[in-house]
């Protein structure tokens, strides 16, 4: 649930470093596709499109979580967010090779759901998973989590490390490195004792 949360703070900073490298993207795919070039209200609108995609793909995400978190379980609600963020990585990295700047939208919209999902289903899967004394420390693991992913996505943004633009499909794709921690490392960990106990009815289990 952590590398959720720090998939989410990944993603919503690290789109803003290669911003001109995409827009040129965006404006060197239309001239080859059209055969004119695209005005600047153009490049705004595709633009800004693609980097609020994002927040349509996470209202998409909380809208489902409820009822994912009680049809499969918190922890596999969690596993399951992991389909998107794979899908939108894979779209986002390989949109160049491919010459189209649409899989970057199709990749933010994927992502968005994710952080959607995995931000609400990790504050209840931690919530109630934490020992009781240990319980407000946990719940404040996923701001900590957002923070951190931003801080990474910013350092990773730098010139000198991705934010060039030879790298930026790389940089779109690095949110793919959390999520597949999450993957091997969350099927060690128990399920959640309320879902057990008040959706499974199993009180062995809880126990």
């Amino acid at each position: 649930g952590i590398t959720g949360a720090f998939h989410y703070g990944l993603q919503v900073s690290i789109i803003n470093s290669p911003a001109e490298f995409i827009q040129s993207f965006i404006r060197e795919t239309w001239l080859k596709r059209y055969g004119s070039s695209p005005s600047a209200d153009m490049i705004t609108l595709v633009w800004s499109f693609t980097v609020s995609i994002y927040s349509i793909g996470g209202l998409l995400g909380s809208s489902s979580a409820g009822y994912l978190s009680v049809r499969f379980g918190r922890k596999k609600a969690l596993l399951l967010a992991n389909i998107p963020a794979l899908l939108g990585a894979a779209l986002m990295g390989l949109s160049r090779l491919c010459g189209s700047f649409e899989m970057i939208m199709a990749g933010r919209l994927f992502s968005g759901v994710c952080g959607g999902l995995a931000q609400n289903v990790h504050i209840m899967y931690a919530g109630e998973c934490a020992p009781r004394k240990l319980r407000g420390l946990i719940a404040i693991t996923a701001s900590t989590s957002i923070a951190a992913g931003k801080f990474v996505g910013f350092v990773l943004g730098l010139r000198e490390v991705l934010g060039v633009e030879a790298l930026w499909p790389i940089l779109l794709a690095a949110n793919a490195v959390p999520v597949l921690v999450q993957l091997l490392t969350l099927p060690f960990f128990p399920d959640s004792p309320r879902y057990l106990l008040i959706d499974q009815k199993d009180k062995e289990g809880c126990i």
